[in-house]
């Protein structure tokens, strides 16, 4: 079993914050199963925390055990008998009472569902560190929770009673494909990449692949088999967070069928288009889906906007599992590998090639000594559809072609990226820079383009 894995940059940070003269109050934001509380857990390791993740329980019963765990940790018994309706009185007591010679950590976890119970919290926290925390240099303060639009307005947002107070933030994504292939020491790039375009960057999700296996073999034991550890994730993990599911399957399933605008998914999922737009905001908000647009360097019109779906493991079990359900239940899990998912997997994998390479582009920029400001993502109109664009500040654009099958024709790939590169729009006075991205480079390459493998792709 791995231990942790990477966040280097994040506990660094949080380490930092540790030192600094006052005290801190850090948020920590990212959707559901990313491993914000491992971060937490793994930080406050060697330290003293107070520690309390928030519930779907009545205010009383959180702050009472809140209040248990600190007269464990402060050796205070008497502070378990305080009254369990103060948050601000148990908060000032529990820091009134540190006397180590540095920073009390008090990390409140889902703090989303601590707010529910008790909405007069971040007002309390606001007034006990304008008036005494944040000078003293007692505590650090992290305030972490899941429901990424309810952080971004109850804790950053301007109208928030926390707006400004922050000392550091983190926005915890998943990994991205180069810490993700940590998790799989001994496999093939290859293998790693497969692995990468099922579970995507979750720590949960990596941790369920078995290195000993095939990634075939992983997909039918973990995501098919009605035991495996994934097979029902993201009924649970919607169910956790939305009601009236059915609505959200409806779109998500659409989505995942490659329908992005607004009338598409009302079409496809028989939901009205003026109701549309709310489920759409939840899942942004958790981090599920996101709103694209084609990158030309000008503001997108609105009525280009796309959504997609973000999450790696959603896409894969609203493409494969999700409309197949009572296929897959009624075969063995090798069956329906064989018959639903081989099919189409190697086309199916050719799409998430794509994210991968404009997610890599960043990394290729910093290799190349690029130093310009840039934005990286797609174009598309009627005609065309650009797999990578990367539009940088210094006069340059990138436009790149993904092939994740075998090159049969060296030729035939350049002459398509010419194609598309002909039907791009650009201002004459900019220099266009053409890239091919390969699962393995073919022997003869053109020179009119950079080419780029797996091999290269994953080089420091």
């Amino acid at each position: 079993m791995l231990g942790f894995v990477g966040r280097r940059a994040e506990l660094d940070l949080l380490e930092r914050t540790a030192k600094t003269k006052g005290s801190a109050l850090v948020p920590i934001w990212g959707r559901r199963r990313v491993g914000k509380s491992e971060l937490i857990l793994r930080f406050t390791r060697e330290r003293p925390a107070l520690y309390l993740v928030g519930k779907t329980a009545p205010a009383a019963l959180q702050l009472a055990e809140f209040l248990r765990e600190a007269a464990r940790l402060l050796d205070e018994p008497l502070l378990a008998e305080l009254p369990r309706d103060d948050w601000k009185r148990a908060l000032g007591e529990v820091v009134k009472r540190w006397r180590g010679p540095e920073k009390l950590v008090i990390a409140l976890d889902e703090f989303q569902w601590l707010v529910q119970a008790s909405p007069e919290l971040p007002s309390v926290i606001q007034e006990l560190w304008d008036r005494e925390w944040q000078k003293s240099g007692k505590i650090m303060l992290i305030l972490c929770g899941s429901f990424v639009g309810f952080m971004e307005r109850e804790v950053l947002g301007k109208k928030s009673p926390l707006f400004g107070r922050r000392s550091a933030q983190i926005h915890l994504g998943p990994f991205g494909y180069r810490e993700a292939a940590e998790f799989f020491p001994g496999w093939s790039r290859l293998e790693r990449t497969r692995a990468y375009f099922v579970t995507g960057g979750v720590p949960m999700y990596l941790r369920a692949f078995d290195t000993h296996r095939s990634v075939e073999q992983n997909i039918a034991d973990v995501v098919l088999d009605a035991f495996g550890v994934l097979h029902h994730e993201p009924d649970f993990l919607l169910r956790e967070e939305l009601r009236e599911v059915e609505s959200y399957y409806a779109v998500l399933l659409s989505v995942a069928e490659g329908l992005g605008t607004a009338p598409e998914i009302a079409k496809r999922s028989g939901l009205p288009e003026r109701s549309l737009h709310y489920y759409l905001n939840q899942l942004v908000e958790l981090g599920y889906l996101a709103r694209r647009y084609p990158v030309t360097g000008k503001p997108p019109a609105p009525r280009h906007v796309r959504v997609r779906l973000e999450d790696a493991l959603l896409r894969f079990w609203f493409r494969f599992v999700f409309p197949n359900l009572s296929r897959v239940g009624r075969s063995s899990s090798r069956d329906a590998l064989r018959q639903i998912v081989l099919p189409e997997l190697d086309a199916y994998f050719g799409e998430c090639f794509e994210r991968l390479c404009r997610e890599a582009l960043p990394f290729l920029y910093a290799r190349e000594g690029v130093s310009a400001e840039y934005e990286v993502g797609q174009y598309w109109d009627k005609q065309v559809q650009i797999d990578v664009v990367g539009y940088r500040r210094d006069g340059w654009t990138d436009i790149g072609e993904c092939k994740w099958g075998s090159v049969r024709s060296e030729r035939a790939l350049v002459a398509e990226l010419e194609t598309k590169v002909a039907r791009y729009p650009h201002a004459t006075n900019r220099t266009l820079c053409r890239r091919v991205f390969v699962r393995q480079s073919p022997k003869q390459r053109s020179e009119s383009v950079r080419w780029h493998d797996l091999d290269d792709l994953y080089a420091d």
